[in-house]
């Protein structure tokens, strides 16, 4: 019984041992075990929130290190699909972006297509009109600036008829002497040639603004022309006379030109006069702006003057530059002078596309637009226009 109970502790101990030994056999290869796929399962976690450069490294297990290679190959494939993919969504957010650009770029394009077209029907219909009104003024001033010739005339024969009567016949009846003081006979004599020749001379400044008139609307020129510049500018500046004159706030603007002989210009003569009217007219606006904060003596002292010079530049351009001595364009919007739509004028009196128009019309013409300005002293827009040398030179006028 001693050798058995022995025996069955020993077989006991030997169980136990080899239980324990088990254990820590099984701890260890699961450690072996677990360890690799713990690794793998890091790298998918990692992945999986976007760390898409992580690589298992070598495991040193065959068939677990297959699975590594796999997983790493799936995961270098997956990182250049992603690149792939953002490389592809960078390049379609550039192409919607390009795209956006080109349709804002075409619908502004548009716009000013549009409101440029609003303004020339206007300008076309203002022509039209202008140009008919001046033509039916021209007919009735015509005839009777014509027929002012003969009645003065026939007014002098009269007046000598009367003095040779006068001398023939000094003492006439009673009711002859009445009647030549009643009317005041001698005044009449006297004040009727001056009445005629003011008469004749306010039928010649009608014909000479219908002359303008006509001049600038040139309804008749749609095409190039040969002009003469001077003319147009002289016809711009009788338009605007109205806005020269003195008022209750301020004295006269000051005109001054200083023109030099120049060629004819091809050109469109009605586009190239909506040109100047455009920049006069803003030089009127600047002056008359500059006028807000000082008192009419100041301006007395400091008047308001507009200078336009022309000149030939190189035998191949010529010149034009209307400067002004009023408010100036301050340095923040020199850059948008010439954008469609953009105008510093209150609402309802201006449309922001006079600039615009002005630039789009001296291109057509193959010329050059600039302008120089100081805040507070005033601005110079300079025009140059490509020109013929060969064409004869217009007359030269310094006023």
């Amino acid at each position: 019984m001693q050798k058995i109970n022995a025996n069955t502790r020993t077989t006991i101990i030997l169980c136990l041992g080899a239980l324990l030994l088990a254990i820590v056999v099984g701890i260890f290869t699961s450690h072996l075990l677990a360890r690799p796929i713990l690794k793998l399962n890091r790298a998918s976690v990692a992945i999986a929130n976007g760390h898409l450069n992580t690589f298992v490294p070598n495991i040193g297990i065959r068939e677990l290190n297959g699975l590594a290679n796999s997983f790493n190959c799936m995961a270098g494939q997956l990182s250049d699909s992603f690149h792939a993919l953002t490389r592809s969504n960078e390049e379609l957010e550039q192409r919607v972006s390009e795209r956006t650009y080109e349709l804002q770029d075409t619908l502004k394009q548009l716009q000013c297509t549009q409101a440029q077209m609003i303004q020339s029907e206007k300008m076309s219909s203002l022509g039209q009109l202008v140009a008919g009104v001046a033509h039916e003024i021209n007919n009735p001033v015509s005839f009777i600036h014509g027929n002012l010739e003969h009645v003065t005339n026939y007014t002098d024969d009269l007046l000598n008829f009367i003095q040779l009567y006068q001398q023939h016949y000094p003492n006439p009846a009673p009711d002859i002497q009445q009647q030549a003081a009643d009317i005041d006979l001698e005044y009449i004599s006297a004040d009727l040639p001056k009445t005629l020749s003011s008469m004749k001379t306010g039928t010649k400044r009608i014909r000479e603004i219908v002359l303008s008139l006509r001049n600038f609307s040139r309804m008749d020129e749609a095409d190039l022309k040969r002009v003469n510049i001077h003319d147009g500018i002289d016809s711009t500046l009788l338009i605007l006379q109205h806005r020269f004159k003195a008022t209750t706030q301020r004295p006269e603007i000051k005109i001054i030109k200083q023109y030099t002989n120049l060629p004819l210009v091809e050109c469109y003569a009605g586009q190239l006069n909506q040109v100047f009217l455009n920049i006069i007219s803003n030089s009127i606006d600047a002056v008359e702006q500059s006028n807000t904060a000082r008192s009419i003596e100041e301006i007395r002292q400091n008047p308001n003057c507009i200078t336009i010079t022309t000149s030939l530049v190189n035998s191949k351009w010529v010149q034009i530059q209307i400067a002004d001595n009023g408010i100036g364009i301050p340095e923040e919007i020199k850059q948008r002078i010439f954008d469609p739509f953009f105008t510093t004028k209150p609402i309802g009196k201006g449309t922001g596309m006079g600039m615009s128009i002005s630039y789009q019309i001296i291109e057509k013409h193959s010329g050059k637009i600039e302008f120089t300005s100081t805040f507070g002293q005033g601005t110079e827009f300079i025009i140059q226009i490509p020109c013929d040398c060969s064409i004869p030179a217009s007359d030269v006028q310094c006023i």
